[in-house]
């Protein structure tokens, strides 16, 4: 299965997100090294449970089957809470 989209993002939310000089070559550098194999496989998984619960819905499986891939594909979207709060 391969990822079915990437989000593209303007200069503004960039610069937002990443900080006003993330343009410079160190910081741009950096940036272009980070591991986004994480956030691909995430990717990947909603996709696959997205799937998995329309194939349920549609073969008419109980409502509880389908509730399955939903609250998984919550789970992954999920943010960690901060242990300092």
């Amino acid at each position: 299965m391969i990822q079915p989209a990437i989000k593209a993002r303007g200069r503004n939310y960039l610069h937002i997100i990443y900080g006003i000089d993330y343009l410079q070559p160190e910081n741009l550098a950096r940036l272009k090294q980070r591991n986004v194999s994480r956030k691909q496989r995430h990717a990947l998984m909603e996709f696959a449970l997205g799937i998995e619960g329309v194939k349920r819905f549609v073969d008419k499986e109980p409502i509880s089957r389908v509730h399955e891939c939903v609250l998984a594909t919550l789970a992954l979207e999920a943010e960690p809470v901060d242990p300092r709060l």
